[in-house]
């Protein structure tokens, strides 16, 4: 059986930390990983709360109980089931959203996008679908998808800092997809600067402040 489709509007949810305003230095959109909810991941990023940076979190729209058919919720920001849909769908969010605080905020505002784990290739596909303006990306525990064509987009990429951040010890990025990620810059003509770490699958309180720092 064929699918058909039709476009509705839906209610997507954010997590704020800081008010928007003139006095803003810095926007951070900051996309959380598989099974996560803004509420809990925007809590990684507090420490930036500092009067002149404005942190927006969203939420996948995908929703799912973390065991059986009740308890405590998670979100994801798609499955390979009708993909293309849902890639349109988070990257339309995701484009509203920042369009509604870049307004708000003076126009020479540093803008960091970052993706943790699932959400580095959320970010990658909102950005080369949709160019907004940015400063930083941060890929911070996950990979940049290897099916996009960066090489399209190198123009809209060329003056923009990119950035892999990634714990030694994380179980999901062995060196393996390292290797794929020299083949995914070489063939593109893309450069994500490596920063290791010791640790895991995780954002280090002591590093997140070390690349804020390193932006400023």
């Amino acid at each position: 059986m064929e699918y058909q489709k039709i476009t509705v509007s839906k209610t997507a949810y954010y997590c704020l930390l800081g008010e928007p305003g003139i006095h803003i230095r810095q926007l951070w959109i900051v996309c959380h990983g598989y099974a996560q909810l803004a509420s809990e991941f925007v809590e990684n990023f507090r420490q930036l709360d500092d009067g002149k940076t404005l942190i927006v979190a969203p939420e996948g729209m995908n929703y799912f109980y973390k065991k059986g058919f009740s308890g405590s919720v998670a979100a994801n920001w798609m499955t390979r089931h009708h993909r293309e849909g849902q890639i349109a769908d988070y990257a339309y969010f995701l484009q509203t959203l920042y369009n509604q605080f870049t307004e708000l905020l003076p126009y020479d505002v540093r803008i960091v996008l970052l993706g943790f784990s699932q959400g580095t290739a959320t970010v990658c596909r909102w950005a080369l679908r949709n160019h907004p303006h940015f400063h930083d990306m941060i890929l911070w525990a996950g990979m940049p998808p290897e099916d996009l064509n960066y090489a399209e987009h190198r123009n809209y990429l060329h003056d923009k800092n990119l950035y892999l951040l990634y714990g030694t010890s994380d179980p999901f990025l062995t060196p393996d997809h390292l290797s794929t990620l020299q083949e995914i810059e070489d063939k593109n003509g893309v450069d994500f600067e490596e920063k290791p770490f010791d640790g895991g699958h995780e954002i280090p309180a002591d590093v997140l402040r070390n690349i804020s720092q390193h932006l400023n």
